[in-house]
């Protein structure tokens, strides 16, 4: 019988207006890979934040045995003395310091008065190997994709002498191939006696790895499948996360009438902002009608980001040129408010970055792209203010102790509830997604898909940028494939496969 690890007993923690975990136990078994599923905002990065010492010991109640001792974390440097290292979704790495140095990042080779560079850059490197990097050490940050930047992170788990390996959702911003990589190399781990706690809301590759699913719901434990035991069929996790079944994983269309080309955008090229001679878009063209969802595929990479970010008032990219046209005419977005005032809303994939600000309340945060619609004569309305951030509180289904909380304070989900809020105020005729089911939760997906449907069939046009091939094929009309910077291929919604799509790419490289 394999040795218990890890337990955590009646672990209870409050925030203010909210308990976030109620009563929750966990264990783990040493060298297995122990999956955590919920809906967003259901406690379970709150549990590994209290279990990593983020939460100290004495803000929460119930205790963790680890290793067959009570620990009392008092902050993150207790429980990596202990060997659990546990990797965020939003990367800790410096973009501007090399490889070699954000791995050992407050964890120095050398001295207590001098770093041995040498040490440390021949200590990376050996690290890097195990992981299967081959980039050098002395790579900075920013010149790798985000694929190789959480495998990164493992490589500085591993110079920490991790034993309990916590990953919150690792293949969130990864393509297939690198997901599986990293998937494949968690189980390469296992095989070495590691122990991994996984938070994944991609059940396929949950599936694919886990051991054991321990599902949470409202904060609370509600079951522990193991796969010696239990079926890991989709459907039954789903149905233990949201609290009921979920027939239909993409939502039917009561009305399908799709009408004119309402906006396009013809040879549309877009040169790299710093380096010279790239070009992310190459005469892009495409269009949309109104009442349409057109999905646009593509691996990571493909340039899909760069063209609706260059579209939406030239917020990204170098010597922009082409043409766009609105119902017809063509016009010009110099920048983000014109955009705005002709009834484009573009949804960033970088909710935190560049959606949200995260130290105000969700109730300025939603009025943020449309002020003047609560203000008169430049004088906000407060109560107005609040009224329409109740109004999509409600309409999103946003799990909030009040509408004053700070965005920051909300699980993924929850924020990109509030991002596609913003937006919706605004009330664009055209909306483009840019990875807008990222990082949450079955039942959350389902919301949004909701909207979407809500929207087109208002007559309003839907732009759904995707990296997850099952949405793209469940949501679209129409789909674009997009590859190096141009558009590869159109298909309709009828002849359009996963392996379609892929071999469309395949064709393209070649």
């Amino acid at each position: 019988m394999a040795k218990t690890i890890l337990e955590m007993r009646h672990i209870t923690k409050t925030f203010p207006g909210v308990k976030a975990l109620d009563d929750v136990n966990l264990a783990v078994e040493e060298g297995e890979i122990h999956a955590l599923v919920g809906e967003n905002g259901a406690g379970k990065s709150t549990l590994m934040s209290v279990l990593s010492g983020i939460y100290p010991y004495g803000s929460y109640d119930g205790e963790i045995v680890y290793d067959g001792e009570v620990c009392q974390f008092q902050n993150i440097k207790d429980s990596e003395r202990k060997g659990i290292v546990i990797i965020h979704q939003e990367l800790a790495l410096v973009p501007l310091l090399t490889i070699g140095e954000n791995m050992f990042l407050g964890n120095e080779r050398g001295s207590k008065s001098k770093i041995n560079w040498a040490e440390t850059f021949s200590k990376a490197d050996e690290l890097l190997r195990l992981v299967g990097l081959k980039d050098s050490s002395h790579t900075l940050i920013k010149d790798i994709g985000v694929g190789k930047q959480q495998l990164v992170e493992i490589a500085k788990a591993l110079g920490k002498n991790v034993k309990l390996l916590i990953l919150d959702e690792p293949t969130a911003s990864l393509n297939d191939t690198e997901a599986k990589h990293l998937l494949d190399l968690l189980l390469e781990f296992k095989k070495k006696g590691m122990t991994s706690i996984l938070i994944s809301h991609k059940l396929n590759e949950i599936s694919y790895v886990a051991d054991k699913i321990t599902v949470i719901r409202d904060g609370k434990t509600i079951q522990t499948m193991d796969k010696t035991k239990d079926s890991f069929a989709e459907d039954k996790i789903i149905s233990a996360m949201v609290g009921r079944s979920l027939t239909d994983r993409f939502p039917k269309r009561t009305n399908s009438h799709i009408g004119d080309i309402c906006f396009e955008v013809k040879d549309w090229c877009v040169d790299h902002p710093v380096f010279d001679g790239i070009k992310v878009c190459d005469h892009v063209n495409f269009n949309v009608r109104k009442g349409e969802v057109v999905g646009i595929s593509g691996l990571m990479g493909a340039g899909r980001t760069e063209l609706a970010m260059s579209i939406f008032g030239r917020s990204y990219g170098a010597n922009i040129r082409g043409q766009i046209f609105l119902n017809g005419k063509e016009v010009q977005f110099p920048d983000v408010k014109t955009a705005i005032n002709h009834h484009i809303a573009y949804v960033t994939e970088d909710r935190k970055g560049n959606g949200l600000i995260l130290t105000e309340s969700i109730c300025r945060n939603t009025s943020f792209a449309k002020p003047e619609k609560i203000s008169n004569h430049a004088i906000v309305d407060f109560d107005k203010e609040r009224e329409v951030a109740k109004h999509y509180v409600k309409e999103m289904h946003t799990k909030c102790a009040t509408i004053d909380e700070n965005v920051g304070n909300l699980s993924g989900g929850n924020m990109q509830k509030v991002l596609l809020g913003k937006w919706l105020f605004a009330d664009p005729d055209v909306l483009i997604l840019d990875e807008p089911t990222r990082g949450i939760d079955v039942g959350a997906k389902y919301e949004i898909y909701c909207i979407i449907n809500k929207m087109v069939e208002e007559g309003k046009s839907v732009i759904f940028i995707s990296s997850e091939m099952p949405e793209i094929l469940g949501m679209s009309d129409r789909i674009y494939v997009m590859n190096a910077g141009r558009m590869i291929a159109e298909l309709p919604k009828e002849e359009a496969t996963q392996e379609k799509i892929m071999a469309c790419i395949i064709n393209s490289d070649k």
